[in-house]
């Protein structure tokens, strides 16, 4: 498959993309005999998955990874369901960010950052501050300032509280999954989309079935109405993604009010702990992303009156 085959299929209707997604649940289900499971998070993306999935094979288990940087939203949202297990990472969010450092920025300049920091190879270490013979592989000229952060940076977060657990118990089950993944997210996941030819990679070192890859955000919309299927209540509070709640992946491309004001109005118990008790405040003053909730920030007459407060 090409880029310009997945853009032809991003642009099939619902109904169509729904019978495809159907065949290659069948066709993953069938080859590992029964061996599979649904990542579930509680997002939208994960709700629609679960329930295409189930709507063939009802007994199907879900897998939740319970992280502790979830939404109280989510979380109520996989409460839900019946068939979940409810796995944990041994290390929590304030141990990561201890002893590897604050994921900021994205992964990829977060891991070349960490290891300027840290390698004790020379080669790398010039690797990651002047690229290999094409200039690639180095940090950022605008982020290498952060070679010198008081803080520790790194991409470890989502390994240790997501990828390790996942991990052991597809290891102990032998069951293989079925992620609520969609290509158009991101180019990285558009190239891993692609790499091996659709939605079921099974000669990956990792086999994984992306059902979804070909759909689109107002796929997912759609199916929810179509099917009046139960979401998370946070899409109804002004996000349109979830994901972690204290993870800074990002932060710094997103316009007034970013995830951290956002949360500051929405769930001011959490914003309160990440900016005091993480730390957070200081790392995102530091790489200069606004995190004052708007009502503290002089003149802005913006989003503020349209967003609604809940009360934890």
């Amino acid at each position: 498959m090409n880029f310009q085959e997945l853009q032809q299929m991003q642009r099939l209707p619902l109904a169509i993309k729904i019978k495809k997604s159907e065949l290659r649940i069948r066709e993953w289900y069938e080859h590992w005999q029964g061996d599979g499971y649904v990542a579930f998070s509680g997002g939208l993306d994960s709700t629609v998955l679960l329930h295409l999935v189930r709507s063939l094979y009802p007994e199907v288990q879900a897998v939740y990874n319970h992280t502790g940087l979830e939404y109280p939203e989510n979380v109520e949202q996989v409460e839900r369901f019946d068939n979940v297990v409810t796995l944990k990472p041994k290390m929590n969010f304030k141990e990561v960010i201890e002893h590897y450092g604050y994921p900021i920025i994205s992964k990829e300049q977060a891991q070349y950052i960490n290891e300027f920091r840290n390698t004790k190879s020379d080669k790398l270490r010039n690797t990651r501050q002047y690229g290999n013979k094409s200039g690639r592989g180095k940090v950022s000229d605008k982020w290498f300032y952060l070679t010198d952060a008081p803080f520790k940076i790194s991409d470890r977060c989502c390994y240790v509280l997501k990828k390790r657990p996942v991990h052991q118990y597809e290891k102990e089950t032998g069951n293989h999954p079925f992620l609520g993944i969609l290509a158009e997210e991101s180019s990285k996941r558009v190239q891993d989309y692609l790499k091996y030819g659709g939605c079921n990679a099974y000669e990956s070192n990792r086999p994984v079935s992306k059902p979804l890859g070909f759909w689109t955000h107002a796929d997912i919309w759609e199916y929810i109405r179509e099917y009046n299927v139960p979401y998370s209540r946070l899409y109804d509070m002004g996000y349109e993604r979830s994901g972690c709640m204290w993870c800074g992946f990002g932060c710094h491309l997103e316009s007034t009010p970013n995830r951290f004001q956002r949360m500051a109005i929405t769930h001011p118990k959490q914003y309160h702990y990440c900016m005091e008790q993480l730390g957070l405040r200081e790392v995102l003053k530091y790489i200069g992303v606004e995190y004052r909730p708007l009502n503290q920030i002089p003149g802005y007459m913006g989003e503020q009156q349209e967003l609604p407060f809940f009360d934890e």
